[in-house]
C-alpha cells in the first residue's frame, strides 16, 4: 500500500513541475511578444493570462484525478 502512495506523490510532483514549466513558457513567450510588438501588449497579456489559467486548470484536474 505504501508503494501506491509513493507513486501518487511522484505523480503529483510531476504534475506540479509540468504546470510550472507550462506557465513559465507562456510567460516567456508573452514577454518576447511584447518586446517585439509593444503596441499589442494588452492583447498579448490577456491571451497569456487565459493560457496560464487553462494550463493551471488542467493541472488541477490532473491532481484531482490522482
Amino acid at each position: 500500500m505504501e508503494s501506491v502512495m509513493d507513486l501518487t506523490l511522484v505523480g503529483g510532483g510531476l504534475v506540479v513541475i509540468g504546470v510550472g514549466i507550462g506557465i513559465g513558457l507562456t510567460g516567456k513567450g508573452a514577454m518576447e511578444a511584447i518586446g517585439r510588438q509593444p503596441d499589442a501588449s494588452g492583447k498579448i497579456q490577456v491571451a497569456a493570462l487565459i493560457l496560464a489559467a487553462l494550463v493551471e486548470g488542467i493541472g488541477f484536474a490532473a491532481l484531482f484525478a490522482l
